[in-house]
């Protein structure tokens, strides 16, 4: 028998359909909390993953034609298994990439030996499923981490039959919940909507995530001089994904009525397609690719401020993940979201940024406009919102509350651990 309070030793899986190579969403959170178990717990990880696809929504030119695989990548065994990818985004095709997920990951589960515990991140219905099955077959313990809510991200979201499937959704995260050991939540704004999933309170635990990018390194000058964009313009950035509940046409609308401003969308997305057409002949909206890892944060505080945007409708179903990268960048935030959500709350929490009404260019440019006349109070805020990343978000602090709901469901099924011999990490595809 293994020892549920000291780490080592243990065997674990962590299912997540977004994983390295992938750098936006929640592919790095997953990427570093599974090397994180691989080496400061000297734990056997494997994470079950699908094809790196995030945020262009088309499979990594490295992966394509490839049905399963195992990687090993910085002590972590990653099985992948191949599923439909859809380039434009619509309730079926969601559910066809729900479903392939599904029936790809039970046709040929990760070879590996009885698991200590399983986690899900859980943005994929069929990620939570797959964990809870795999779980259910090895009386390990299930453990999923609530990114996102599906179920009402169908509701709000806008995708084409979103709503109609709203509730089907909500019915299997229902299910899926409720074999689950605890649940973690990376925001208090999602308690609520757990607990209405059937979910008691006792079960609920807090993991937020954590800014997993480093600081600036780089003079802004010399930033914005290689991207071309001159001391006298204001500059507002909005990175990441460009999808349905971004809502990120109010950003090319921004452009149309405030031409003095300088608008760039750098990312990718099942809408950028759409968004490049609707910017089209407007001299003041700029597109670019996602930026080098190693460039991305020297990028982000060369902007005068950084843009979240949500569609009116979302409110509890997500919090980007864009905003932890953001406060560590150190500039201002300007936030077109529903002021009850959690996106607003960790906003107001941090004191980095501006609220404004979404799905409001004139209430946008007016917020950036008074931001561009009060440097002061630009950089005041920017400066908060670095604060907070440091006090509250680090990857140490972030790893911690994880390894501490890893310890207390290990330390809770304790009987049940056995202390196996290692296999040697196999080179062949599962």
């Amino acid at each position: 028998m293994s020892d549920p309070q000291t780490p080592g030793g243990e065997r674990l899986l962590l299912v997540s359909t977004n994983y390295a190579p992938e750098q936006a969403g929640i592919g790095p959170y997953a990427t570093q909390l599974a090397e994180h178990w691989a080496t400061a717990r000297d734990a056997e990880v494997h994470v079950l993953a699908g094809l790196p696809h995030y945020p262009a929504w088309r499979v990594d030119p490295g992966y394509r034609g490839r049905w399963r695989l195992v990687d090993e990548r910085e002590g972590v065994l990653v099985h992948r298994r191949r599923h439909y990818v859809p380039g434009r985004q619509s309730a079926l095709r969601r559910a066809a990439y729900e479903g392939t997920i599904l029936g790809h990951g039970l046709l040929a589960p990760p070879r590996m030996a009885r698991p200590d515990a399983v986690l899900a991140q859980v943005p994929s219905l069929a990620g939570g499923l797959l964990a809870a099955r795999i779980a259910a077959r090895h009386r390990a313990p299930f453990v999923p981490v609530v990114q996102d809510l599906m179920g009402a991200a169908a509701a709000q979201s806008g995708i084409a039959g979103g709503g109609r499937v709203a509730a089907l959704a909500a019915g299997i995260e229902r299910r899926m919940l409720a074999r689950a050991t605890l649940v973690g939540v990376i925001h208090e704004s999602f308690a609520e909507g757990v607990r209405a999933l059937g979910v008691p309170t006792d079960r609920i635990r807090l993991v937020p995530n954590w800014s997993h990018v480093a600081p600036p390194t780089r003079p802004r000058a010399a930033v914005r001089a290689r991207l071309g964009w001159p001391e006298d313009r204001t500059v507002l950035l909005h990175s990441g994904n460009m999808g349905a509940k971004q809502g990120l046409d109010v950003l090319v609308e921004t452009a149309r009525r405030a031409p003095e401003l300088h608008v760039v969308l750098m990312g990718d997305g099942s809408c950028r397609a759409r968004l490049a057409a609707a910017a089209e002949g407007l001299p003041n909206v700029e597109l670019l690719p996602p930026a080098p890892r190693a460039e991305f944060t020297d990028v982000l505080a060369a902007a005068d401020a950084l843009l979240v945007t949500q569609r009116a409708s979302v409110l509890d179903m997500s919090v980007p993940s864009k905003l932890t990268s953001y406060f560590v960048a150190g500039r201002p935030v300007l936030a077109s979201v529903a002021g009850e959500g959690g996106t607003a709350a960790e906003l107001r929490r941090s004191g980095g940024g501006r609220l404004v009404p979404p799905e409001d260019p004139d209430a946008l440019a007016a917020a950036a406009r008074e931001l561009a006349a009060d440097p002061a109070g630009a950089a005041a805020l920017g400066a908060a919102g670095a604060a907070y990343a440091a006090g509250h978000l680090t990857r140490a602090a972030g790893l911690a509350r994880f390894s501490a709901l890893l310890d207390e469901v290990l330390t809770a099924h304790a009987p049940a651990r056995v202390r196996a011999v290692r296999p040697a990490l196999p080179g062949a595809p599962a």
